[in-house]
């Protein structure tokens, strides 16, 4: 993997300067894996190691243009939207580096939200990609079912925080509700490749909740995004994350700014490809502290952080 990755960059070990590695948060036998590799290279290529947080990555992700670095479209303080399957935070920042977790998930992430209700529909994984799609179906008036609404959980809390258990299981008891009146309503052949629970619902009901869900969820993602924005005077709002491929999320953000006078904000979201784990937002991210020195001289004294937090 790094040769090819190497003569692809079109580089050799010589012009290395430093290695960036991920130390956390995440799966600590993943992350021990490219610890032990960062170690070893850095033994063989004689170079200094950074460590890096994994969730400032995504934060940073909107640095990367195609081949570019910008920087030029920052004004602080920066509010960061961090949504993926791990994680649900709003970040402040107020210089480059220093970060403040003013609001975060206190059960499951969004993008596990997603993964799981995908799971009870009986859609493929990741389920995130899955739901867009079939919410987008909507669009056809047939597929609009007036009776399935869900709650969206926290919209109102005198706080930051997020809750998407409680939105997970009003799915559950939504689709079994559901299910069962089709199940007695119609002749409907059972999809046996679903979950149990999810066999007798068609087609148009599956795009309905998969609309609903996601509609949801969205309510209170840009909801808190806004009061925090407001409170905390933000003038860029940054999204980072997994999820942050969600079209409809971004288009929601954008027409949520744009129709608040209050304030004006400058919003700028990451490319498609760098809404997924990728080591270019990891090298974004080590290229700041590279620039405050913080190197390790001595790679064995860190370890993986599965809890790693921004600070």
């Amino acid at each position: 993997v790094l040769k090819k990755a190497m003569v692809k960059a079109k580089i050799s070990a010589k012009k290395v300067d430093v290695i960036a590695v991920t130390v956390g948060p995440g799966l600590e036998p993943a992350l021990w894996t490219g610890i032990n590799f960062a170690k070893a290279l850095s033994e063989v290529w004689d170079k200094p190691v950074i460590p890096v947080n994994h969730m400032e990555g995504h934060l940073l992700s909107v640095l990367l243009n195609k081949k570019q670095f910008l920087i030029s479209n920052f004004q602080f303080p920066i509010l960061g939207l961090l949504v993926s399957g791990g994680h649900t935070e709003l970040v402040l920042m107020r210089d480059w580096l220093k970060y403040k977790i003013i609001g975060q998930t206190r059960d499951d992430a969004v993008g596990e939200a997603f993964d799981k209700v995908a799971r009870m529909l009986g859609l493929p994984y990741p389920g995130g990609p899955e739901i867009a799609a079939k919410a987008a179906q909507i669009s056809n008036s047939k597929f609009l079912i007036s009776n399935i609404k869900l709650p969206r959980p926290m919209i109102n809390s005198n706080d930051f925080d997020f809750s998407f258990s409680g939105l997970k299981t009003a799915v559950l008891y939504l689709i079994k509700e559901l299910s069962e009146a089709e199940k007695t309503g119609s002749r409907r052949i059972p999809r046996y490749d679903r979950p149990q629970e999810s066999r007798f619902l068609g087609e148009a009901t599956v795009i309905g909740i998969c609309r609903e869900f996601q509609q949801a969820a969205i309510d209170v993602l840009v909801s808190k995004t806004i009061k925090a924005a407001q409170k905390y005077g933000a003038k860029t709002i940054v999204l980072g994350g997994g999820v942050a491929a969600n079209k409809e999320l971004r288009k929601q953000l954008r027409g949520a700014f744009a129709g608040d006078s209050k304030q004006t904000v400058n919003l700028l979201f990451p490319e498609i490809k760098f809404t997924t784990d990728n080591a270019a937002m990891i090298a974004a991210t080590a290229y700041f502290r590279t620039l405050k020195r913080e190197f390790v001289k001595k790679p064995n004294r860190f370890k993986a952080n599965g809890n790693l937090s921004l600070k």
